[in-house]
């Protein structure tokens, strides 16, 4: 009988022990989130409520089990069961608490700041922050749970003495891991870029998504999603629109012909960003910055509060702006001329015949002695 009821009361009062301070736990953290109500803090601890008591139950039934005297056989085998389970478990529980304790302080550096880069600085920081506390607090639980076998203690000694062999072995064959690690920690708080910048890289705009210790992703305007080592931002040039202040100047290049009324068209841009209210009202303008055989190049110059607003204002100027000028000023868009160009005088044209108005003017001007008429096609 007392082989029956040891094992119940131990392994039962171990269950009801630890629901009953779990329970216990998890209350005063209710009552302590319910008076601190302007901290995050409580209400996140109470996350880790499975991990707690599941270290408290591996710890009350590692310690007691040698009183049970069930399976002796495989004492050994349960009792380091039992200690994985106990390690693997606090583990879990140092990174809930390190995730509650990172995410009040950034909730707590949000609501205290209104500047957008400093916020999207500081969450960036905090979450590399979180995965590198998660990346250590995983290794130190498997070298602690490798180092409950006595096969790995003992085998310690020979990898200790061979530290300067592997160190060399697994630097070369982990160069380009730990080259986006320390690349991870350069960006996290060297405030190259960071969560919701937006940025170009090998020619796609897009916004940053995601960053870890070794890869970044950013999600395009269409979305989709690159994914790229972070090392990459750390050896090659890229454009971040984020960086700084968020305002932008945006152009939009017309090619027109060179009749186009380029007064009559500065009115109408600055009536289409008086309409458009993704402009912000800093600066307008619009000029000819080129000039072909055929065409003319017209650039039209325009502001915005951030890279979302300046595309919007850029699509709006180009279609209105062209859609004015083919229905008010369709000469000026670009043509094929298929006629004649104007002859100089003396010349003949493709048919052999001579320019009858060069002809008739030629002995009008030297007899009279009048000055050559000027106008279109000529002077």
């Amino acid at each position: 009988m007392e082989n029956v009821l040891r094992p119940v009361i131990v392994v039962g009062g171990s269950v009801v022990l630890t629901l009953l301070i779990g329970w216990s736990v998890d209350r005063l953290l209710r009552r302590a989130d319910d008076r601190h109500s302007e901290t995050s803090l409580w209400g996140l601890l109470r996350r880790g409520r499975v991990p707690f008591q599941l270290v408290l139950f591996a710890a009350l039934l590692r310690g007691s089990y040698g009183q049970v005297r069930l399976l002796v056989e495989h004492r050994t085998g349960i009792g380091r069961t039992l200690t994985l389970i106990l390690i693997g478990a606090a583990a879990w529980l140092v990174v809930s608490i390190a995730t509650a304790v990172v995410e009040t302080s950034y909730s707590r550096y949000a609501n205290a700041h209104r500047d957008p880069a400093r916020i999207r600085r500081v969450r960036t920081q905090v979450t590399l922050i979180q995965r590198v506390v998660t990346a250590v607090v995983g290794v130190v639980a498997a070298a602690a749970m490798l180092l409950t076998f006595p096969a790995m203690r003992a085998a310690g000694a020979s990898l200790l003495a061979s530290a300067g062999i592997l160190g060399i072995v697994a630097g070369v064959a982990a160069q380009s891991t730990l080259s986006n690690l320390f690349a991870g920690l350069q960006i996290a708080f060297g405030d190259m870029v960071r969560l919701g910048d937006t940025v170009v890289v090998d020619g796609e705009w897009g916004t940053v998504e995601e960053i870890t210790l070794t890869f970044l992703t950013v999600r395009t305007w269409d979305e989709r999603r690159i994914t790229m080592p972070v090392s990459y931002f750390t050896s090659k040039p890229f454009e971040n629109w984020s960086r700084g202040t968020p305002q932008m100047t945006g152009i939009v290049f017309l090619h027109l012909d060179h009749s186009a009324p380029v007064e009559a068209m500065r009115g109408k841009l600055r009536d289409i960003l008086r309409e458009c209210p993704a402009w912000d009202g800093r600066d307008y303008g619009l000029a000819v910055t080129d000039s072909t055989p055929n065409t003319m190049q017209v650039r039209a110059l325009v502001t915005a509060k951030d890279a979302d607003d300046i595309w919007t204002v850029r699509v709006t100027v180009r279609e209105q702006l062209i859609r004015w000028l083919t229905e008010q000023h369709p000469y000026a868009l670009p043509r094929v001329n298929t006629s004649e160009a104007a002859l100089l005088p003396g010349r003949t044209s493709r048919t052999g015949r001579a320019d009858p108005d060069a002809a008739a003017s030629r002995p009008h001007a030297r007899h009279t002695h009048e000055p050559p008429r000027t106008g279109p096609g000529r002077g």
